[in-house]
């Protein structure tokens, strides 16, 4: 192979490899967009829910399906219906976690409990993002997925990736420190309408037991 050759195959690649990277910079930034919108723009979000645990092997070991309502900044309600039933609420203040069955109530610290995790970054308000780096995005069957990685993976929660079809959320995949893989499925998504502030509010069941100590606004107060 003569000289010239090899120098018009090295600038045909070199060419190729900057496309590539610069087509990969534009997924990058709808990505990074995508997920800065959502945090930024979407104060409330209703719909359901199908959500699946995947173990390191990769067979699914629990299905599991509900609805959910989350209210920027810091308020959700996320209620298991299949196949038991299971409640979580997020007030501001606290997380209530309500097994019906066991007919028992498990308070945290809101901040606490939600530092680092997936529920901050889809809960939290814009500030959640800087507990998390950007890790890139690819498009897949018509649907961006973008990786976030959290800061501090202290919580056992490594990574999570979004999928966004059409400019809205619509999967979710978390990723564990024990090679586990949570997915999760939104259907008949809504966003900005009005839910009922009643929905975020927790009152412990009188037959249930209560595990944990919730915290109280004047407890906040400097």
């Amino acid at each position: 192979m003569t000289g010239k050759k090899i120098l018009l195959l090295a600038v045909l690649a070199f060419a190729v490899a900057g496309n590539a990277a610069h087509a990969q910079a534009r997924v990058d930034e709808v990505g990074e967009k995508l997920v800065s919108n959502f945090i930024t723009d979407v104060i409330t979000l209703q719909g359901r829910f199908e959500q699946s645990l995947v173990d390191a092997a990769g067979v699914v070991v629990e299905r599991s399906s509900g609805t959910l309502e989350i209210e920027r900044p810091g308020r959700f309600h996320w209620a298991y219906s299949e196949p038991y039933e299971q409640l979580l609420v997020a007030d501001g203040l606290n997380i209530w976690s309500y097994d019906v069955d066991l007919a028992q109530v498990t308070v945290k610290p809101q901040a606490e409990a939600l530092a680092n995790t997936p529920a901050l970054l889809l809960g939290g308000s814009g500030e959640a993002l800087s507990q998390f780096r950007f890790d890139g995005s690819m498009v897949e069957n018509g649907t961006t997925w973008v990786r976030m990685i959290p800061i501090d993976t202290a919580s056992g929660f490594e990574r999570m990736e979004l999928g966004f079809s059409d400019g809205q959320l619509s999967r979710m995949v978390f990723f564990d420190n024990l090679d586990q893989r949570t997915l999760v499925a939104l259907y008949d998504v809504t966003t900005n309408e009005p839910v009922d502030s009643e929905r975020f509010v927790f009152t412990v069941p009188d037959d249930a037991d209560l595990v944990g100590v919730p915290v109280v606004a004047d407890e906040l107060s400097p």
